[in-house]
């Protein structure tokens, strides 16, 4: 049967309770802070006005996400592939998402808010001791958080070396993205793709 409707989707699952009810706050306190201190990953959703929908992940050193008050982080845009998908849509809708993980640990935080684009001296000026300092950063305003329990890292395993496999199990990116491409070009070594993302990072 299709799920079309919320009276029947709430047919099939029970209710929340306690604390899964309750847990979402409107902003930043002690715990989430730290978190986010602690965080050097975050995967960022952003949908545009056609409800064309973006996850993209972004990644520093542990608190490279800059929390400036209760309701307000700094996300600082590294250099990548200048798609520019998650930030045109920040600017289409003002609507963000935010989950953000720390490597050993199976919780995550969920942030949810309205977002826009900056490259106003002030903001950037948080970044000026990081490696680069970026040439715009998102400005997320809170409207939710909540910490999410650890199940789907249980499950998974993330972090546990046994889940691990050896990256030769798949083929290089350049393989990859000349398949899916229909590209008869030349094939760069995982090896060398390393070496020379480590120029930009």
């Amino acid at each position: 049967m299709s799920i079309q409707t919320i009276e029947q989707l709430r047919a099939l699952y029970s209710s929340p309770s306690g604390r899964a009810k309750i847990k979402a706050i409107p902003q930043l306190e002690y715990h989430s802070k730290n978190f986010i201190s602690k965080s050097p990953f975050v995967v960022i959703s952003s949908v545009d006005k056609h409800y064309k929908l973006d996850a993209s992940p972004r990644g520093g050193a542990a608190g490279f996400v800059k929390v400036i008050d209760d309701k307000t982080v700094l996300i600082p845009d590294a250099k990548g592939n200048n798609r520019l998908d998650s930030l045109s849509n920040i600017i289409a809708t003002q609507h963000i998402g935010l989950l953000f993980m720390i490597p050993g640990v199976d919780e995550t935080l969920r942030v949810n808010g309205k977002a826009y684009l900056s490259n106003d001296t002030y903001h950037l000026d948080y970044f000026i001791e990081e490696h680069k300092t970026p040439t715009a950063c998102i400005v997320v305003h809170i409207e939710e958080l909540f910490l999410h329990c650890a199940k789907a890292f249980m499950r998974s395993k993330l972090w546990d070396d046994s889940a691990k496999i050896d990256r030769k199990e798949l083929p290089t990116l350049s393989k990859m993205l000349n398949s899916q491409l229909n590209i008869d070009g030349p094939l760069e070594s995982q090896e060398d793709m390393v070496a020379r993302y480590q120029d930009d990072l």
